[in-house]
């Protein structure tokens, strides 16, 4: 028989050492965006430490400024619209994904999952000439439709990654019993893959939040969202509002990463229920 050595085996250093080199990684990844968020309270305006005096005055620009308003405007109903739509394509592929055979299944994944391969600016540029005939250049209709191909990848992953845990019995089991296919769906399986569905939905809309290069290509002047706007503030001016943006932006990708997180833990615990 082979002694297998237990976690709690491992020497107090090595414990140290490794909580130690997990700490130091984290403020390598975080301590340059988390060095913005005092800046955007500097009453200075311009980009320096140390800082002197402390306001809020770049987030009542950002919070009364009718550009900025319309920007975050923007940003919120494209990102919603694009969320929804992501969700329902991505979940319905993923579902149909999952009852295919293995050799189709996997050429048709690799193709829905390419828009995450695909550098965004040949995406962005191929959207520009595949919308521009349609008509949708310039426009809300077209930027919530390129986000939803961002995003639909990342709810197929999600939605698929939850199918492949899911005991199929209890589907069958919902069928056996006489319920239509929709009914089935929604009081049996839709529970059963809820958290994908989610992890999948923030992760979408996280992705139409933070874009950048889809707006470039696509938006007009009325059509700038919050990326955009600083993009255009970055080329054109300094401005500290830019810093109380991408705090604002931050905070709001924090709290999605941690939402995550949350589900994800759900997830665990519902597939150890199901094992059971």
């Amino acid at each position: 028989m082979i002694a297998t050595r237990s976690s709690y085996d491992i020497p107090g250093w090595a414990r140290i050492l490794y909580a130690a080199f997990c700490a130091a990684v984290m403020v390598f990844l975080a301590a340059p965006i988390l060095a913005i968020i005092p800046l955007s309270f500097n009453a200075e305006p311009y980009f320096s430490y140390p800082i002197e005096r402390f306001s809020t005055r770049w987030y009542e620009e950002f919070l009364f400024s009718g550009q900025w308003q319309l920007a975050a405007k923007n940003s919120v109903i494209v990102g919603i619209l694009a969320t929804v739509l992501a969700t329902l394509l991505g979940t319905m592929a993923a579902l149909g994904l999952w009852k295919m055979r293995r050799s189709a299944k996997a050429m048709i994944m690799t193709i829905v999952i390419s828009p995450l391969a695909v550098p965004v600016v040949i995406s962005g540029v191929a959207m520009f000439y595949a919308f521009s005939r349609l008509g949708l250049t310039n426009s809300l209709s077209g930027l919530v439709l390129a986000h939803a191909a961002l995003g639909v990848p990342f709810v197929v992953i999600t939605v698929s990654a939850m199918l492949g845990g899911t005991d199929e019995n209890l589907i069958r089991a919902g069928s056996s019993l006489g319920e239509t296919p929709i009914r089935v769906f929604f009081k049996v399986t839709l529970p059963l893959i809820l958290p994908g569905v989610v992890s999948g939905a923030l992760f979408a809309f996280a992705t139409s939040w933070d874009d950048v290069v889809a707006a470039l290509f696509l938006a007009g002047a009325e059509q700038f969202t919050l990326p955009r706007q600083m993009w255009s503030g970055i080329r054109e001016y300094i401005n500290p509002t830019l810093l109380a943006v991408a705090a604002v932006l931050t905070l709001v990708s924090l709290l999605l990463t941690l939402f995550v997180d949350a589900l994800n833990e759900r997830a665990a615990r519902l597939r150890a229920v199901q094992g059971e």
